[in-house]
């Protein structure tokens, strides 16, 4: 008897003896059998299916029953660990399917054991200092089998430590390490080869690509279909991933590499040490010669001062001093080669920056405290994502609950290159009608003017008490998050959590435990949170999400497309600004009993005619402009639910 995706998830289907009160999803029916179509006609697909669709059991089910051999990307490692860990498990357990399966991460996730070893074994004052912490990793690379670093929870998840016993794809040494053999990365990918289905995410499978078209080899195993979860993604980590960067960490490291290759392999050379010496104060001149904080900034403009300029030439050529050193005497051991190697590519990239950029690409600067970034982005990534894509050789699927503008998928077919593609959208199982209400103050000034974000935390404290907390509030900007956290503590009687206060996982673990929390938070906040029930019952939003106007990478984008004749803010502003805002939208209904108030504070959502395109692109909800009606919205539910 051949089984169906809707055999599965019919109400009298194994998933109802599986899950607690399973519930029906038409909608989820209806994508997994326009994925069962796509999978048996050999055809790629982008699906749309808003919040509470069940995306994950759509497409997994007609992925194992399909037998062919799936890669399933995620958008972050959480998402990955729990599709792993919890969704999989279920689904298998449902279709009674026991495929070989596989969880893969980038290396940074992996203890490695050569890097390991090389902190035991030189005794410098920097290792000293982490002697307590190094005692706790080698406890744990004594046990684990799968050296995954998300197990080390007696560490920090922010500790230094943790990025000197992983390794990157620079100073890797590969099949030349001694430690090969029992390399957790190298296990770990030769165990997503030969299994049916491995969960990756975003980034490993785009680090997979830059590395098959640079010709390294390959991460990934090869797949008949990909699954791109969380697709709306996509786009702007492939330009970062489609771009180079070379950032003062990557400097530092190949400085402490390179004196670690010297101990061990090349003591003689004291030189080597002195021009490494040089290239450190080199290093900081520049960050110094750059005086700038927090900042991202066009690199054309940067590089017209005569400091910076000077600064950059006294880099090259130190990298160069040592390049030519390294030359000399690389065959002496297999670390000094893999430092030549990576000065050759340090020297690559400064030379970029030193010359003018390439055709359809920018240059720009990006300053995190003491430290710089810089990065040679491309404007338009959709050829290149179609080109490395067709290495793969497979059939897509993209999906996401926020890939469309009005249910039109223009902007992003032109984004990732898809055209003559099937797609398909399903509004959420929802019923925001009666489940939410939006609203919309008034009075507010045009929030571009001085003084916004003051106006818009009073208008929303009556709101906050009217939900006894129970609230987001989500900023476009962390200028504005600082203000409101100064001026809201102040005000409302109810716990506060700030968004740096803590880690991300940890504050939104303290909310869902904190009755009446009121959390404070910017763009990492507006996707991927999921809080059920009604310790979330208020979403407010300061500002329509347009990107900063004075981005280095935006700014040439709208350029390219004003050059072309096309309209910048139409065809490219407004659209990224919609998918935003849906997904901070999507943070308020999680659940078939969950009820809650969304306020956005933008009075441009009713004053510009652009305002039409983000209210016909939300689920249809109530909308109120008069505070009365939040707490009528409350007190009715409150007593419905009682």
């Amino acid at each position: 008897m051949v089984i169906s995706p809707e055999d599965i998830l019919a109400e009298s289907g194994p998933l109802s003896e599986i899950i607690h009160n399973y519930q029906v999803r038409p909608q989820q029916i209806d994508m997994a059998e326009a994925i069962e179509e796509a999978i048996y006609n050999n055809q790629s697909i982008i699906l749309e299916a808003g919040t509470g669709t069940g995306k994950t059991f759509a497409y997994l089910i007609p992925a194992i029953l399909s037998g062919k051999k799936i890669i399933v990307s995620t958008g972050t490692k959480h998402l990955q660990d729990q599709l792993y860990k919890r969704d999989l498990k279920t689904i298998q357990q449902a279709t009674g399917m026991a495929i070989n399966t596989a969880l893969l991460k980038g290396r940074a996730n992996y203890l490695c054991l050569h890097r390991l070893a090389l902190m035991e074994n030189e005794q410098t004052a920097e290792n000293q200092r982490f002697s307590t912490q190094l005692f706790e990793v080698r406890q744990w690379a004594n046990q684990t089998e799968l050296g995954d670093m998300s197990e080390l929870t007696v560490i920090p998840e922010d500790a230094q430590i943790r990025y000197m016993v992983t390794s990157t794809t620079e100073n890797c040494l590969g099949a030349e390490c001694a430690f090969y053999d029992d390399c957790h990365v190298f296990k770990a990918r030769r165990k997503a080869a030969d299994s049916d289905l491995t969960v990756v995410n975003h980034h490993l499978l785009l680090a997979d690509m830059a590395l098959r078209e640079k010709g390294y080899g390959e991460i990934l195993p090869n797949a008949d279909m990909v699954i791109f979860d969380e697709a709306h993604q996509l786009p702007d980590l492939a330009t970062q991933f489609f771009g180079q960067s070379l950032s003062s960490n990557q400097f530092y490291e190949l400085v402490r590499d390179s004196r670690q290759a010297y101990f061990s392999e090349a003591a003689d050379m004291k030189e080597l040490l002195e021009y490494l010496d040089k290239l450190d104060i080199a290093i900081r001149q520049f960050r110094l010669a750059l005086n700038q904080y927090d900042t991202r900034a066009a690199w054309f403009e940067v590089k017209k001062s005569e400091d910076v300029e000077n600064a950059l030439a006294a880099l090259f050529s130190q990298c160069m001093d040592i390049h030519q050193i390294l030359d000399a005497f690389a065959n002496r051991g297999k670390e000094l080669n893999h430092c030549f190697k990576r000065f050759d590519g340090f020297i690559s990239m400064l030379n970029m920056f030193i010359n003018e950029p390439e055709v359809d690409h920018v240059q720009w600067l990006e300053i995190r405290g003491r430290g710089f970034l810089l990065h040679q982005t491309p404007l338009n990534v959709s050829e290149i994502f179609q080109k490395r894509m067709a290495d793969y050789d497979c059939q897509c699927v993209y999906t996401s609950a926020t890939l469309a503008v009005k249910e039109n998928f223009n902007h992003y077919i032109n984004q990732m290159g898809l055209d003559n593609i099937k797609h398909h959208s399903w509004a959420s199982p929802f019923d925001f009608k009666k489940q939410a209400m939006l609203y919309l103050p008034e009075g507010l000034p045009d929030p571009r003017v001085n003084g916004f974000t003051e106006q818009a935390i009073d208008a929303a404290i009556p709101v906050i008490e009217l939900t006894r907390g129970r609230a987001f509030f989500l900023f476009t900007s962390h200028r504005a998050l600082q203000i409101a956290a100064e001026i809201i503590r102040n005000k409302i009687p109810y716990p506060v959590l700030i968004q740096g206060d803590a880690p991300r996982t940890e504050l939104l673990e303290t909310f869902r435990n904190t009755p009446h929390g009121v959390l404070l938070g910017t763009s990492s906040f507006w996707e991927g949170v999921d809080v059920k029930g009604q310790a979330l019952s208020c979403v407010i939003i300061d500002k329509l999400p347009f990107s900063t106007p004075d981005d280095p990478v935006l700014k040439a984008k709208l350029r390219k497309i004003e050059e072309l004749g096309g309209n910048a803010f139409m065809e490219y502003q407004l659209p990224e600004a919609v998918i935003s805002l849906k997904q901070g939208i999507g943070r308020l209904i999680r659940d078939n009993n969950d009820y809650g108030v969304l306020m956005i504070c933008d009075p441009r959502l009713k004053s510009k005619s652009y305002g039409k395109v983000f209210l016909k692109s939300m689920p249809e909800m109530k909308v109120h402009s008069d505070i009365s009606e939040v707490g009528k919205f409350f007190k009715y539910h409150e007593r419905v639910n009682d």
